[in-house]
């Protein structure tokens, strides 16, 4: 064995064989995918600060909750278009990261709105028109 193939001195260094590609394709899809087991009721959560909308009173707290839903929305329509041409991971990776954070804003938001007593969505709702 040569000098340059291993050195056992006292710091115990010895070279290492070169990494395999297919574990380190391997590692980087368990870390891509690290992020799917999450459950939903975590991963927005953690995003958020849980006093964030503790100073807002009923009538701004149900505005910020509408534009909530609207940005919810929309990005569950980007991530389903994604999904149906065939690009699910890049739908996932590029939007997946604001629809959990929109979804954590609304957990907190109706967390707070029920502690102050306020209604967010209006008794009288209908996605239907009278002409």
């Amino acid at each position: 064995m040569a000098a340059s193939d291993h050195h056992d001195g006292a710091c115990g260094w010895a070279p290492r064989p070169a990494p395999n590609r297919s574990r380190l394709v391997a590692l980087f899809a368990a870390v891509a995918l690290a992020g799917c087991g999450l459950s939903e009721n975590t991963t927005g959560a953690l995003m958020v600060d849980p006093g964030h909308y503790e100073g807002y009173h009923c009538n701004e707290l149900t505005a910020l909750w509408q534009k909530l839903e609207a940005r919810e929305k929309d990005l569950r329509s980007h991530i389903e278009r994604a999904q149906e041409s065939g690009n699910a991971v890049i739908g996932t990776m590029t939007y997946r990261a604001d629809y959990e954070t929109v979804l954590g804003e609304q957990k907190v938001l109706q967390r707070t709105a029920a502690e102050k007593n306020c209604t967010l969505v209006p008794a009288y709702r209908s996605d239907q028109t009278i002409r």
